[in-house]
Protein backbone atom coordinates (compact mmCIF):
# COMPACT_ATOMS: atom_id res chain seq x y z
CA UNK A 1 0.00 0.00 0.00
CA UNK A 2 1.37 3.41 -0.98
CA UNK A 3 2.23 5.74 1.86
CA UNK A 4 0.03 8.78 2.34
CA UNK A 5 1.86 12.07 1.89
CA UNK A 6 1.67 14.94 4.37
CA UNK A 7 2.90 18.45 3.63
CA UNK A 8 4.04 20.14 6.86
CA UNK A 9 4.31 23.93 6.76
CA UNK A 10 5.99 25.77 9.63
CA UNK A 11 8.78 28.35 9.85
CA UNK A 12 10.13 26.89 13.12
CA UNK A 13 12.74 24.27 12.33
CA UNK A 14 12.27 22.48 15.65
CA UNK A 15 8.56 22.07 15.00
CA UNK A 16 9.17 20.87 11.45
CA UNK A 17 11.68 18.28 12.63
CA UNK A 18 9.42 17.08 15.44
CA UNK A 19 6.35 16.71 13.25
CA UNK A 20 8.30 15.14 10.39
CA UNK A 21 9.88 12.57 12.71
CA UNK A 22 6.59 11.51 14.29
CA UNK A 23 4.68 11.33 11.02
CA UNK A 24 7.40 9.30 9.30
CA UNK A 25 7.58 7.03 12.34
CA UNK A 26 3.83 6.48 11.91
CA UNK A 27 4.22 5.44 8.29
CA UNK A 28 3.60 8.67 6.38
CA UNK A 29 5.70 10.25 3.65
CA UNK A 30 6.47 13.86 4.61
CA UNK A 31 7.33 17.01 2.66
CA UNK A 32 8.23 20.22 4.48
CA UNK A 33 7.94 23.93 3.69
CA UNK A 34 8.93 26.94 5.78
CA UNK A 35 7.13 29.78 3.95
CA UNK A 36 3.68 30.37 2.56
CA UNK A 37 4.96 30.66 -0.99
CA UNK A 38 6.84 27.37 -0.75
CA UNK A 39 3.73 25.73 0.70
CA UNK A 40 1.59 26.75 -2.27
CA UNK A 41 4.20 25.58 -4.77
CA UNK A 42 4.76 22.28 -3.00
CA UNK A 43 1.02 21.59 -2.70
CA UNK A 44 0.53 22.15 -6.41
CA UNK A 45 3.53 20.05 -7.39
CA UNK A 46 3.19 17.11 -5.01
CA UNK A 47 -0.60 16.99 -4.37
CA UNK A 48 -0.25 15.73 -0.78
CA UNK A 49 -3.02 13.79 0.93
CA UNK A 50 -3.15 16.35 3.74
CA UNK A 51 -1.52 19.65 4.71
CA UNK A 52 -0.51 20.64 8.25
CA UNK A 53 -0.40 24.41 8.03
CA UNK A 54 0.98 26.84 10.60
CA UNK A 55 -0.85 30.18 10.65
CA UNK A 56 2.10 32.46 11.39
CA UNK A 57 4.37 32.26 8.35
CA UNK A 58 6.72 34.67 6.55
CA UNK A 59 5.37 36.01 3.27
CA UNK A 60 1.92 34.54 2.77
CA UNK A 61 0.49 33.65 6.15
CA UNK A 62 -1.45 30.46 6.80
CA UNK A 63 -4.83 32.07 6.19
CA UNK A 64 -3.71 33.34 2.78
CA UNK A 65 -2.19 29.97 1.87
CA UNK A 66 -5.43 28.21 2.77
CA UNK A 67 -7.47 30.67 0.70
CA UNK A 68 -5.22 30.26 -2.34
CA UNK A 69 -5.27 26.45 -2.19
CA UNK A 70 -9.04 26.22 -1.68
CA UNK A 71 -9.63 28.42 -4.73
CA UNK A 72 -7.41 26.26 -6.95
CA UNK A 73 -9.23 23.34 -8.59
CA UNK A 74 -6.02 21.29 -8.38
CA UNK A 75 -5.66 21.61 -4.60
CA UNK A 76 -9.09 22.49 -3.24
CA UNK A 77 -9.90 18.93 -2.15
CA UNK A 78 -6.72 18.51 -0.08
CA UNK A 79 -7.64 18.52 3.63
CA UNK A 80 -5.94 21.28 5.60
CA UNK A 81 -5.30 21.11 9.35
CA UNK A 82 -4.28 24.41 10.92
CA UNK A 83 -1.55 24.64 13.54
CA UNK A 84 -2.20 27.59 15.81
CA UNK A 85 -0.04 28.62 18.74
CA UNK A 86 -2.63 30.64 20.60
CA UNK A 87 -5.72 28.54 20.06
CA UNK A 88 -7.78 31.72 20.16
CA UNK A 89 -11.33 31.43 18.93
CA UNK A 90 -10.90 34.23 16.38
CA UNK A 91 -7.99 32.39 14.73
CA UNK A 92 -9.93 29.13 14.64
CA UNK A 93 -13.01 30.84 13.20
CA UNK A 94 -11.02 32.68 10.55
CA UNK A 95 -9.22 29.49 9.56
CA UNK A 96 -12.49 27.58 9.19
CA UNK A 97 -13.89 30.44 7.13
CA UNK A 98 -11.04 30.08 4.66
CA UNK A 99 -11.80 26.36 4.24
CA UNK A 100 -9.58 24.57 6.76
CA UNK A 101 -10.89 21.16 7.82
CA UNK A 102 -9.54 20.99 11.35
CA UNK A 103 -7.16 22.66 13.79
CA UNK A 104 -4.60 21.68 16.40
CA UNK A 105 -3.32 24.09 19.03
CA UNK A 106 0.32 24.33 20.09
CA UNK A 107 1.84 22.88 22.13
CA UNK A 108 0.50 19.48 21.10
CA UNK A 109 1.21 15.87 21.91
CA UNK A 110 2.78 13.97 18.95
CA UNK A 111 0.34 11.12 19.61
CA UNK A 112 -2.61 13.49 19.43
CA UNK A 113 -1.23 15.07 16.27
CA UNK A 114 -0.93 11.71 14.50
CA UNK A 115 -4.38 10.66 15.69
CA UNK A 116 -5.97 13.85 14.37
CA UNK A 117 -4.17 13.49 11.04
CA UNK A 118 -5.46 9.95 10.67
CA UNK A 119 -8.99 11.06 11.58
CA UNK A 120 -9.04 13.85 8.99
CA UNK A 121 -7.64 11.55 6.30
CA UNK A 122 -10.27 8.96 7.13
CA UNK A 123 -13.11 11.50 6.95
CA UNK A 124 -11.84 12.92 3.67
CA UNK A 125 -11.85 9.51 1.98
CA UNK A 126 -15.06 8.06 3.33
CA UNK A 127 -18.40 9.14 1.89
CA UNK A 128 -20.48 11.12 4.34
CA UNK A 129 -23.11 8.38 4.02
CA UNK A 130 -23.38 6.10 1.01
CA UNK A 131 -27.17 6.30 1.14
CA UNK A 132 -29.93 7.45 -1.15
CA UNK A 133 -30.01 10.85 -2.79
CA UNK A 134 -31.82 13.39 -0.61
CA UNK A 135 -34.12 16.12 -1.90
CA UNK A 136 -35.15 18.94 0.40
CA UNK A 137 -37.34 21.28 -1.62
CA UNK A 138 -34.93 22.82 -4.16
CA UNK A 139 -31.82 21.25 -2.63
CA UNK A 140 -30.57 17.93 -4.03
CA UNK A 141 -27.86 16.07 -2.11
CA UNK A 142 -25.87 13.16 -3.57
CA UNK A 143 -24.08 11.62 -0.54
CA UNK A 144 -21.90 9.13 -2.43
CA UNK A 145 -20.64 11.73 -4.89
CA UNK A 146 -20.55 14.56 -2.35
CA UNK A 147 -22.48 16.75 -4.74
CA UNK A 148 -25.13 19.35 -3.99
CA UNK A 149 -27.34 21.26 -6.40
CA UNK A 150 -29.65 24.16 -5.62
CA UNK A 151 -32.43 24.80 -8.10
CA UNK A 152 -30.51 22.63 -10.55
CA UNK A 153 -27.22 24.50 -10.19
CA UNK A 154 -24.14 22.87 -8.58
CA UNK A 155 -22.97 24.32 -5.28
CA UNK A 156 -19.34 24.13 -4.19
CA UNK A 157 -19.21 23.16 -0.50
CA UNK A 158 -16.23 22.34 1.65
CA UNK A 159 -16.09 18.84 3.10
CA UNK A 160 -17.24 20.15 6.49
CA UNK A 161 -20.09 22.22 5.03
CA UNK A 162 -21.27 19.18 3.08
CA UNK A 163 -21.29 17.02 6.19
CA UNK A 164 -23.21 19.65 8.18
CA UNK A 165 -25.83 19.93 5.44
CA UNK A 166 -26.10 16.15 5.11
CA UNK A 167 -26.48 15.80 8.88
CA UNK A 168 -29.41 18.23 8.92
CA UNK A 169 -30.96 16.84 5.72
CA UNK A 170 -31.23 13.29 7.00
CA UNK A 171 -34.00 14.41 9.36
CA UNK A 172 -35.67 17.60 8.07
CA UNK A 173 -37.41 19.53 10.82
CA UNK A 174 -35.37 17.79 13.51
CA UNK A 175 -33.44 20.20 15.72
CA UNK A 176 -29.75 19.41 16.18
CA UNK A 177 -27.69 20.96 18.95
CA UNK A 178 -24.22 22.23 18.11
CA UNK A 179 -22.73 19.26 19.97
CA UNK A 180 -24.80 16.81 17.91
CA UNK A 181 -23.65 18.48 14.69
CA UNK A 182 -20.02 18.29 15.78
CA UNK A 183 -20.38 14.61 16.75
CA UNK A 184 -21.88 13.84 13.34
CA UNK A 185 -19.27 15.75 11.38
CA UNK A 186 -16.11 15.24 13.45
CA UNK A 187 -16.76 12.25 15.68
CA UNK A 188 -17.59 11.85 19.35
CA UNK A 189 -15.60 13.81 21.89
CA UNK A 190 -14.29 16.46 19.48
CA UNK A 191 -13.73 19.76 21.28
CA UNK A 192 -14.95 22.79 19.32
CA UNK A 193 -16.39 26.18 20.16
CA UNK A 194 -20.01 27.12 19.50
CA UNK A 195 -18.74 29.97 17.37
CA UNK A 196 -16.89 27.57 15.07
CA UNK A 197 -20.14 25.68 14.40
CA UNK A 198 -21.94 28.96 13.73
CA UNK A 199 -19.28 29.88 11.16
CA UNK A 200 -19.98 26.70 9.20
CA UNK A 201 -23.70 27.43 9.24
CA UNK A 202 -23.17 31.01 8.03
CA UNK A 203 -20.95 29.78 5.19
CA UNK A 204 -23.44 27.06 4.27
CA UNK A 205 -26.36 29.49 4.12
CA UNK A 206 -24.40 31.86 1.93
CA UNK A 207 -23.48 29.13 -0.56
CA UNK A 208 -27.05 27.80 -0.69
CA UNK A 209 -28.09 31.22 -1.96
CA UNK A 210 -31.85 31.49 -2.42
CA UNK A 211 -32.28 28.34 -0.32
CA UNK A 212 -30.06 29.51 2.52
CA UNK A 213 -33.09 30.31 4.66
CA UNK A 214 -33.95 26.60 4.72
CA UNK A 215 -31.27 26.27 7.41
CA UNK A 216 -33.11 27.61 10.42
CA UNK A 217 -31.80 28.70 13.79
CA UNK A 218 -33.70 27.44 16.81
CA UNK A 219 -32.73 29.99 19.41
CA UNK A 220 -31.15 28.51 22.49
CA UNK A 221 -31.06 25.00 21.01
CA UNK A 222 -29.33 24.67 17.64
CA UNK A 223 -30.22 24.30 13.96
CA UNK A 224 -32.59 22.42 11.68
CA UNK A 225 -33.33 22.10 7.98
CA UNK A 226 -36.77 23.41 7.15
CA UNK A 227 -39.35 20.80 6.24
CA UNK A 228 -41.40 21.12 3.06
Amino acid sequence: MAKETILVVDDEEDILNLVEYNLEKSGFRVHCAATGGDAVRSARETRPDLILLDLMLPGLDGFEVCTVLKRDTKTREIPIVMLTAKGEERDIVRGLQTGADDYITKPFSPAVLVARVRAVLRRSKEPADAGATLRIQDILIHPGRREVTVQGEPVDLTNTEFRVLHCLARRPGWVYTRSQIVDSVRGDGYAVTDRAVDVQIVGLRKKLGACGHYVETVRGVGYRLKEE
